[in-house]
């Protein structure tokens, strides 16, 4: 379920047959993180809960995903123009990282820009919050 503050945003590749949308605040938290694959990428990206994404129908047939390391991480991606949309991040495997850059225009409001530690993992994990971009926000109390 979308908090009150939420809408909607729509995304998707640069040839346009992965396509998804996304309900999340029109003001996002971004991260840009430096692990070789992010960095190699130029990826930025905003979480949100895996329940609040939703890949349009026919997307899935041309997406193709990469792992390493933990295996954690999907890195997804279009097969046929390569673009990496969004992904399952080692970070919130319970949420989708939607990257900032394939956003279609219109609905972010606001971004702003936090540095992930992804070259040293372990160690910024354990003292960051992104964990929490990835839990469902409560809608605000009625008065």
């Amino acid at each position: 379920m979308a908090a009150a503050d939420d809408v909607i945003h729509s995304g998707g590749c640069h040839c346009g047959r992965v396509r998804w949308s996304a309900w999340a605040p029109a003001s996002v938290v971004a991260w840009i993180c430096n692990c070789s694959n992010c960095s190699m990428r130029g990826n930025t990206h905003f979480v949100v809960p895996a329940a609040k994404f939703a890949l349009a129908a026919g997307a899935g047939d041309s997406l193709t995903t990469y792992t390493f390391g933990t295996h954690t991480a999907k890195h997804t991606f279009c097969k046929l123009c390569g673009i990496t949309s969004f992904y399952t991040p080692r970070s919130n495997p319970d949420g989708v990282a939607l990257t900032v850059a394939c956003v279609d225009p219109g609905t972010l409001e606001h971004v702003e820009y936090r540095h992930a530690d992804g070259r040293n993992w372990e160690k910024w994990f354990a003292g960051s919050d992104i964990s929490e971009f990835s839990k469902p926000r409560e809608a605000p109390a009625a008065e």
